[in-house]
């Protein structure tokens, strides 16, 4: 346990200072340092054994077969390391410098980074990069998409988002997007975007998600899957995204920024929502992953939002409390916690 309380005090320290950027040299040895934590960690995650299973039918696999595997980016990874060497520490190597960059640059672009970064470590970072590999890779890659995406950047967002799909298709979901910036009247350039972007849409849809639309449907819904805590997971989104909609103006956003994260915040409510009326949580659950760089958003904001007129200080100390709980409850009450405790890695002598 006493390495994830490290790690958090870490980022706590520095969010506790206020510090506005993160230096890049600092930026380099988070990175290497995230990464070393995720990658090299040793039997700690709930699906730790079942990614050997990924390596064993990787082995001897000729390598044009790794494109027709039903994500190829994970694929890709898990066949260098059955036939180069490294087995499940190269993937998770790999995994977790991808998230790492993703989250550390969508960190950096926030006003209070490392109040950013304490918010991210006890979830986003503890459980699902380290429990949920491929969908920790799209979210890294989805929070690139997010700032290209805020920068007007439209065909770097798709190609951020057609690579997370490579690790877990799920992350299409956020192809709805780039819809929230087209304004009211649609100029020409705009019918332009509107027209890349359903093209995007429908090719993607097409080549990754309808081969295997029965799987989901069958899998997820039919099938009635029920996932322990959904609920609290969901509602850790739901609340900054309630935050958030009700008082946007206070954030001081550029119109096609808060629209963007106008449309996560109702994702965010609707997936609320959708806990008590879908009949698989577990589809729920996981596609409310991809909402959760919305916390960090939204938490790095609201001491200088100056809400409910607690004065900024004051609001870093409780986001930071909070994240300390947040962290602890899941260390000692989560059902499947036991599955990182106790914390080991190949670097570390015991």
């Amino acid at each position: 346990m006493l390495p994830y309380l490290l790690s958090w005090g870490v980022f706590a320290s520095a969010g506790l200072g206020n510090a506005r950027r993160i230096p890049g040299s600092t930026l380099l040895a988070l990175g290497a340092s995230l990464t070393l934590l995720i990658g090299l960690r040793l039997e700690v995650g709930g699906d730790w054994f079942s990614y050997f299973g990924y390596i064993d039918r990787s082995f001897g696999l000729p390598f044009a077969a790794v494109f027709l595997e039903t994500e190829p980016g994970y694929g890709l990874l898990n066949w260098f390391g059955a036939n180069w060497g490294g087995s499940v520490f190269f993937v998770n190597t790999i995994c977790g410098l991808v998230f790492s960059i993703g989250l550390l640059l969508f960190c950096r672009a926030q006003p209070r980074p490392w109040l950013a970064l304490c918010l991210a470590f006890p979830y986003l970072v503890t459980v699902v990069a380290m429990g949920y590999s491929r969908q920790g890779v799209a979210i890294g890659l989805e929070m690139l998409a997010l700032l290209a995406l805020q920068n007007n950047k439209l065909l770097r967002f798709l190609g951020w988002i057609a690579l997370a799909a490579t690790f877990h298709r799920t992350v299409l979901v956020l192809l709805v997007l780039p819809a929230s910036t087209l304004s009211g009247s649609l100029r020409f350039s705009q019918l332009i975007r509107l027209g890349l972007l359903a093209g995007a849409a429908y090719g993607l849809y097409s080549a990754v998600i309808a081969p295997d639309l029965d799987y989901y449907v069958q899998g997820y819904l039919e099938a009635e899957y029920q996932s322990q805590g959904a609920l609290i997971r969901v509602a850790l989104c739901a609340l900054p995204a309630v935050a958030f909609l009700l008082n946007r103006r206070r954030f001081q956003l550029i119109p096609d920024v808060q629209r963007i994260w106008t449309l996560l915040s109702l994702m965010a409510v609707a997936s609320a929502i959708g806990l008590f009326t879908v009949a698989s949580s577990t589809a729920v659950d996981r596609l409310a992953l991809y909402l959760i760089p919305l916390q960090l958003f939204v938490g790095s904001r609201v001491p200088d939002a100056r809400l409910l007129g607690i004065p900024p200080g004051t609001w870093n100390q409780l986001l930071i409390a909070f994240s300390f709980a947040v962290l602890i409850v899941w260390l000692f009450f989560a059902g499947h916690s036991y599955a990182w405790l106790p914390y080991r890695n190949l670097l570390l002598p015991f």
